[in-house]
């Protein structure tokens, strides 16, 4: 019964941040003075990149924490935020090239943030694979090693506009005294980053659920109880 309580204040939470998010980009937040409406796009590809990362880190810490405990809990929640995570990595590969092309003419370039971007999707693509064809006595383990090598590649994502001259934007925040956002579209922003980590929390809440009924669902079969 707490779950389903949990489940319902994260969908409500949810669902009132995007209402607002939403309201906020598309009504209230002023069009950004050079790229024109385009821009708007940022307000959920930076979220999206945000919740990619979040759900990495974890499959990096729960591949850890299995490796270390044996304890399949832990795997199970790296593999439902690998899941996840691979989802909103493909949201903000597809929503950068939209905003990428009329700002710089070309659906793709081959700069160090969009490249290493396209590499973490692979690697965790790749995870999802090993999960999904690996022995079940050996996939969890493969799995875990996978994804805490993968991760190696999320600070290079992160940094790559700091150590090499990129297409890409300068960061806007933590990006020095030349760079920031307008108070009006950092609270859009901060309103987005809200909408979308709730909305990963709950994401990840119903795939663990998921998964350990799977799981239960399995065991027994091979105990003949289905």
């Amino acid at each position: 019964m707490n779950g389903k309580i949990a489940n319902l204040s994260l969908i409500i939470l949810c669902g009132i941040l995007f209402i607002v998010a939403l309201y906020l980009v598309f009504m209230w937040v002023p069009t950004e003075a050079n790229q024109g409406i385009v821009q708007r796009v940022f307000y959920f590809h930076v979220p999206s990149a945000w919740v990619a990362f979040l759900a990495f880190f974890l499959v990096f810490l729960g591949g850890l924490v299995y490796l270390k405990k044996r304890d399949p809990r832990w795997d199970i929640m790296a593999y439902s935020a690998a899941e996840i995570g691979v989802v909103f990595t493909t949201i903000t590969l597809i929503s950068g090239v939209i905003w990428a092309k009329p700002i710089w003419f070309v659906w793709w370039t081959w700069d160090a943030r969009l490249t290493s971007t396209l590499v973490l999707w692979l690697m965790y693509v790749g995870y999802l694979l090993v999960r999904a064809y690996a022995p079940a006595s050996q996939g969890p383990a493969f799995g875990a090693v996978l994804g805490i090598i993968g991760f190696v590649d999320v600070p290079i994502v992160f940094l790559s506009i700091r150590w090499w001259r990129v297409q890409h934007p300068t960061p806007v925040i933590g990006g020095g005294s030349d760079a920031g956002l307008p108070g009006s579209m950092l609270l859009t922003l901060m309103v987005s980053l809200a909408a979308f980590t709730v909305l990963f929390a709950l994401l990840l809440r119903l795939r663990y659920s998921l998964r350990q009924m799977e799981g239960e669902i399995e065991e027994l079969k091979l105990g003949g109880g289905i």
